[in-house]
């Protein structure tokens, strides 16, 4: 794995109240690291601090503050992350009483998701997500933030707009936001023409870094890019893939979730995360590696419920079978709903994936016999493509099929349905 440009030394701090277990301080922690990391910025140090409830003014005590300054003294540190969010006045104190710039958990996410923005779609709403984070932030942190800039300052497609007011900054937002209700109009046109044509879409999702990409890659025969990063991937991908019976369907990679994920990148990317609402079957990939995963899985459910996804049918896919534990696997399957335990690397458990696939869509599909008329052999051609074919014969000017089709094709020929 390439490492990323160190280009900046951090402070990591933490704050843990009596409801956090040490498990989940740890876990946090570490993954805190890695997105420091794929921002770009070295974890010096970890300070972390119990106090039965929040600082109003600070989040922290004066005391820990002190001893956070000298660390970031003697480490001649970049910057101060805080794993939580602060409050634009908590931003602005310890800004003061640190010297150097303050960075809090959103505000990382929004960093790394500014790098990895690459379409026009992406980068609108990442900048949206900053604009709105930034825009009750900009007094009394501006100055601090323009003469440190680097990680959390001035980075992305928003970084020069935060120079200005606060006017122009809310019409740049409402400019995005009319630009991305575009967007979200024309999926929802897109989505309307893969219904009537049909193609049935298979939505990847799941915790950043559990393998989706690679998943992609393995089913649809793809070079799609994969990296051992958080948000890795940040525009969706979308490609083709056959099922044992040779039936097509569409499968999309999406962005990968994470605890505490900003409300405002999860709004700014609702058009983008209707492709989930609206997908036929949503494949759940889970990291069954991670010492974490049912966390995980708990942190992919939530944000599902927040966009109303849950609806969606859902198979689980274990990933990463090939480094897990034995006994963890076999522990994970026994849970709730369909599973399925795979490794993307190694293509172990695929077959059985497709599989399942095909039986948990096969509900949405029945068996008819079809007689159309030779001038609409478009429709032919369609009944093979998303369908399977069991025998074709010639009565007349009239093609006779007997095939296997879903409701959404069969609602398109329920003119050209012949009674058995």
């Amino acid at each position: 794995m390439e490492r990323p440009p160190i280009i900046e030394t951090a402070v990591l701090a933490r704050l843990v109240l009596p409801s956090d277990t040490e498990e989940e301080v740890e876990d946090s922690l570490q993954e805190m690291r890695q997105l420091a990391w794929t921002a770009g910025a070295e974890v010096a140090c970890m300070m972390v601090q119990r106090r039965d409830r929040p600082c109003p003014a600070t989040l922290i005590g004066q005391g820990k503050a002190e001893q956070i300054k000298a660390a970031v003294d003697e480490l001649n540190a970049d910057f101060v992350i805080f794993d939580s969010d602060l409050t634009p006045a908590q931003g602005v104190k310890l800004e003061k009483l640190l010297g150097v710039k303050v960075v809090d958990r959103t505000q990382l996410i929004l960093d790394i998701f500014a790098q990895r923005a690459h379409t026009n779609e992406g980068k609108h709403q990442v900048e949206l997500a900053q604009l709105q984070y930034m825009l009750p932030r900009l007094v009394g942190r501006g100055s601090i933030m323009r003469q440190y800039g680097g990680i959390g300052a001035r980075r992305g497609p928003g970084e020069q707009k935060l120079e200005v007011d606060r006017r122009v900054i809310r019409k740049r937002i409402t400019r995005l936001s009319d630009e991305i209700e575009n967007i979200r109009k024309t999926r929802k046109v897109q989505r309307q023409r893969r219904i009537e044509g049909p193609v049935t879409t298979l939505a990847l999702v799941g915790y950043t870094n559990a393998g989706k990409s690679s998943l992609l890659n393995r089913l649809a025969n793809t070079d799609t890019f994969v990296e051992d990063k958080l948000f890795a991937t940040l525009d969706p991908r979308a490609r083709r893939c056959r099922l044992p019976s040779q039936r097509e369907v569409v499968l999309t990679d999406t962005v990968g979730f994470i605890r505490k994920l900003p409300h405002s990148l999860v709004a700014s990317f609702r058009a983008t995360l209707e492709e989930v609402k609206e997908a036929d079957l949503l494949l759940l990939v889970a990291d069954a590696a991670h010492a974490g995963v049912e966390d995980h899985i708990r942190t992919v459910y939530d944000v599902l419920e927040e966009i109303d996804a849950l609806d969606r049918p859902i198979l689980m896919l274990l990933n990463k079978i090939d480094i897990a534990e034995a006994d963890r696997v076999s522990q994970l399957m026994r849970g709730g709903g369909p599973r399925v335990a795979v490794s993307a690397r190694t293509g172990e458990g695929c077959e059985t994936l497709l599989a399942e696939i095909e039986r948990l869509l096969g509900s949405t599909r029945s068996r008819v016999r079809l007689r159309i008329p030779q001038s609409e052999a478009g429709l032919v051609a369609r009944v093979y493509k998303s369908g399977q074919v069991f025998r074709q014969d010639y009565e007349g000017n009239d093609i006779v099929l007997e095939a296997e089709i879903d409701t959404a094709l069969e609602g398109v020929l329920t003119e050209y349905i012949a009674c058995t």
